[in-house]
């Protein structure tokens, strides 16, 4: 089992404490230290190594975003932010946030955000064996696929393609959606009405007013009573299924009551 080295920086001692008492009960987690400021969290990480670092945003000295983007993408743990203001998100993904999770944080949320970032980093490792020119000739063959089956995402150096078929689930977040790949997330302005009609259902089904899922990718269904209510992804999230949708959902995934 990974155990993964953590730091935990917020300059609330409360929300500190709350998230210590919550990772008490994740067997894979690791608790390394703690930090109150940017600068101490500069100073931790470059200190302990650590495998992954959940980080405030709005805090004293610098911001937990400054804090992630002044380290190389390479020396960069992977990074949970935790804040209580959702305008932040799109600059989380910009230095390539495991997740972001809003307070007060809850229990399910956090697991996934831990979830997905073991999963990053494991793919991150393999990544690393893979020589230099075969990952070039698999960007190259990725680029030339079909621009018209996937996604423009814009960020501050221009824009980056998503193919469909690279996208597990996806999610709403008020005027935009999250686009979850195995590695990393991206933000987009879209209604969840255009991404249904873009969307083939048989490859990215809409399972709730607010998410969609790959079937292929669901290792784990949750019942209440008879009617799916929840799908476990492989990726560990857990996407609600709304009441309406859990009948297609059953059938997309030909499941027998």
């Amino acid at each position: 089992m990974t155990t993964l080295r953590t730091l935990l920086v917020d300059d609330e001692p409360l929300a500190l404490e709350r998230l210590q008492f919550l990772l008490r009960d994740i067997a894979t987690v690791e608790v390394a230290g703690t930090a109150c400021n940017g600068r101490e969290a500069t100073e931790q990480i470059e200190a302990l190594k650590p495998d992954l670092v959940f980080l405030d945003v709005q805090m004293p000295e610098q911001n937990g975003l400054r804090v992630a983007a002044s380290f190389e993408p390479d020396e960069r743990p992977e990074i949970i932010f935790v804040t209580a203001f959702e305008h932040y998100a799109a600059d989380a993904f910009e230095v390539e946030a495991a997740d972001y999770l809003l307070k007060p944080v809850r229990f399910d949320r956090l697991w996934q955000a831990i979830e997905r970032a073991k999963r990053r980093k494991y793919l991150r490792e393999l990544a690393e064996r893979v020589t230099e020119p075969e990952a070039s000739s698999e960007a190259v063959a990725e680029a030339k696929s079909a621009h018209e089956d996937g996604f423009w995402v814009q960020n501050r150096s221009g824009a980056v393609f998503v193919p469909t078929e690279t996208i597990d689930w996806i999610e709403a977040q008020r005027d935009y959606v999250l686009l979850h790949t195995a590695t990393r997330s991206h933000m987009i302005r879209m209604s969840m009405r255009a991404l249904e009609e873009k969307l083939d259902p048989s490859e990215l089904a809409r399972v709730h007013r607010s998410a969609f899922a790959r079937p292929s990718n669901v290792v784990e269904v949750q019942r209440f009573g008879r009617s799916i209510s929840a799908l476990v992804m492989r990726d560990g999230a857990i996407i609600q299924v709304g009441p309406s949708y859990a009948k297609g959902v059953a059938e997309g995934l030909k499941l027998r009551d």
